[in-house]
């Protein structure tokens, strides 16, 4: 199907780091009766044709006009089981954003956590921001990801809809990334290119830029044994980087995933690693530690992926200066993610 091969295309095109790291973002293209989305947890530049997971479109409509639990745990187990009802092809579990991408009227849609996109929806001033330099983009305030988000953005959408007289082409999700859709390859990489140039000329304006600055310390040995010996099983694996600035809070759901919202950065003892864990109710996935950055894991996979978010975080950090500075998830945003049991799947496919 020559749509399957354009929306597997597109997913390796925007799967690169400027776009995306580890298994965030997602990908997706419908006809009238099927969606294909990409499976939790999986990379967009791992794609092939046939590892889309098929979806029963008038199956996830049912979701729509279902009433369900106020409590978020039944709710989301509700809407993850409907969810898998509506799988018709395909292996894996389907994107939690699913519904969100059955939504939108265009063929396509590619939903990306790109960097410099992130360096403005997690600022202070990226609202503003951004009614200024994309006036016909939608933008969304922070809303917990999955059904809630769903529900909220398809009425938002279908306001758009009959304001506009079109489907919206942007849509920028506070502290959470773009959601971009079209007809057509083109039309896809038009609406990125919209973004991301005018983007870079802001930043480079105001003399800002994603490098980080790296100390040049040597790994030490002697931490990474104590590290693992404090943190135990959580630090199986344990892979640094010299030192660069870590934000020190949470800004998007997967720096909650992959990094965690808060770096442990405390004198490596064991009685302040167990006041970490009883104050946050898990171990660290970061740690500074002796002018280096140090990402844990229980597998290398895990400690490469923390290291990695956590270099992504500074870098939102470094750039949102351009726009008044980091502005963080509220407690009860990260609670819901860290919470989450559709985030804990994620995190183990990626592992």
């Amino acid at each position: 199907m020559e749509e399957l091969s354009i929306i597997t295309q597109l997913s390796h095109e925007f799967g690169t780091p400027e776009y995306v790291k580890g298994g965030g973002g997602n990908t997706s293209f419908k006809n009238e009766s099927t969606l294909w989305v990409k499976p939790s947890g999986t990379t967009l530049s791992g794609l092939s044709e046939d590892t889309f997971v098929q979806l029963d479109r008038s199956k996830i409509d049912r979701l729509y006009a279902t009433e369900t639990p106020a409590d978020s745990a039944a709710r989301e187990e509700l809407v993850k089981n409907m969810m898998a009802d509506a799988v018709c092809g395909g292996t894996g579990r389907p994107s939690v954003e699913a519904p969100l991408h059955n939504v939108l009227s265009t063929k396509y849609v590619v939903h990306t956590h790109a960097l410099l996109v992130n360096g403005m929806t997690c600022a202070i001033e990226g609202v503003e921001v951004a009614n200024r330099l994309f006036p016909e983009a939608l933008w969304v305030e922070y809303i917990d990801a999955g059904y809630t988000l769903c529900m909220e953005l398809k009425g938002r959408i279908e306001q758009y809809e009959a304001e506009n007289g079109k489907t919206p082409g942007v849509i920028l999700l506070k502290n959470h990334g773009i959601f971009v859709s079209g007809n057509s390859a083109e039309e896809i990489r038009a609406h990125y290119a919209s973004i991301m140039e005018p983007l870079r000329a802001e930043y480079d304006r105001l003399g800002i830029n994603e490098h980080l600055t790296i100390s040049d310390s040597q790994a030490d040995t002697e931490t990474e044994t104590t590290i693992q010996e404090i943190f135990g099983e959580d630090a199986k694996f344990v892979l640094s980087s010299g030192l660069f600035t870590c934000v020190p809070g949470p800004i998007t759901p997967d720096h909650l995933v992959y990094a965690r919202a808060f770096p442990f950065d405390a004198e490596l003892t064991q009685e302040n690693a167990d006041t970490y864990r009883s104050t946050h109710g898990f171990a660290p996935k970061v740690v500074i530690a002796n002018d280096r950055v140090y990402g844990l894991g229980k597998t290398e996979k895990n400690a490469q992926l923390a290291l990695e978010f956590a270099m992504d975080g500074a870098q939102v950090l470094q750039l949102s200066q351009a726009f008044g500075g980091v502005e963080y998830m509220s407690d009860a945003a990260r609670e819901f993610i860290e919470n989450w049991e559709v985030e804990s799947y994620r995190q183990s496919v990626a592992s």
